[in-house]
């Protein structure tokens, strides 16, 4: 496959690709009618053994071509329950680990718990933004974010390593890490452009037997009919395919409790019941 046509197909949005597929197969069926006029035109019209073959390959196309969208919506519809339970797995390492920083010594605590709500920010942000020119920033300033956070770890490693508590705060903090790694290759990984070629291929074949098949006022209505269900399927398989480039999107409701939660319980707030030792030093 082309590497511009896989491109296209990852980053299409999803009124181009059902203008393709809606319009491909109208072109298609406009196609197998003509032909089917002209053959009457000249050899007449189709005795029974040939209506009852032609039943026979429409059923077998659109059966065939059921099974071939069934199977690329599986392949979808699996990668999308992926990205939602990553959403989730994300979270909590973020939650865990902002609990978890509140043990550290100022100035530690203050400023590793900045860097999680900031990149909590950037998650979500990233995770809603349409494809285009603005992601590439987003993704920058989150890896660039994981390098701070890091390296803030490493500042605040000196001050935890008598501790037992040192080994699960690494653990907590580089699962977040993992978790970023996993949730970038769980939204580049798309059902192959070669299938979704092949189903576009297939479709407008389809549409072309129908097309030919078919005929009169009932017929066609009927073509137009079992057209628009395979269109509206195809569509819904690229829709749920492409994490941000349609309408159906996994839920961020982990990621922005998480958010809040940050927000409306700063480090200062955790110091509360700490009345024999006071307040931590800022």
């Amino acid at each position: 496959m082309p590497p511009v046509v896989e491109q296209w197909l990852n980053t299409a949005p999803i009124w181009t690709m059902a203008i393709l597929s809606l319009g491909g197969m109208l072109v298609a069926a406009v196609v197998g009618t003509y032909l089917r006029r002209r053959h009457d035109k000249r050899h007449g019209k189709p005795t029974k053994e040939e209506d009852s073959q032609q039943t026979f390959l429409v059923s077998s196309v659109m059966g065939l071509l059921a099974l071939l969208i069934g199977f690329t919506f599986s392949m979808a519809v699996d990668r999308f329950d992926t990205r939602r339970h990553l959403v989730l797995e994300e979270a909590n390492a973020i939650g865990t680990t902002y609990l978890r920083t509140q043990l550290l010594e100022e100035p530690h605590r203050a400023r590793i718990s900045k860097l999680l709500s900031e990149y909590t920010d950037v998650r979500i942000e990233l995770a809603t933004s349409k494809p285009g020119p603005a992601v590439r920033p987003l993704l920058q300033r989150s890896d660039g974010l994981i390098a701070d956070l890091w390296t803030a770890t490493v500042a605040a490693f000196p001050t935890m390593r008598p501790y037992d508590f040192s080994s699960s705060y690494l653990e907590s903090m580089n699962l977040l890490i993992d978790t970023d790694a996993a949730r970038q290759a769980s939204r580049m990984a798309h059902v192959p452009s070669e299938v979704f070629i092949v189903l576009l291929l297939y479709q407008f074949m389809a549409a072309g037997v129908i097309g030919y098949t078919l005929s009169g006022e009932g017929g066609r209505r009927i073509a137009a009919f079992l057209l628009l269900l395979f269109g509206i399927a195809l569509l819904l398989v690229f829709d749920i395919d492409h994490p941000t480039a349609g309408g159906i999107i996994e839920s961020q409701r982990p990621m922005l409790q998480v958010q809040t939660f940050m927000k409306e319980r700063p480090p200062a707030s955790f110091d509360r019941f700490n009345e024999v030792a006071g307040p931590r030093t800022r």
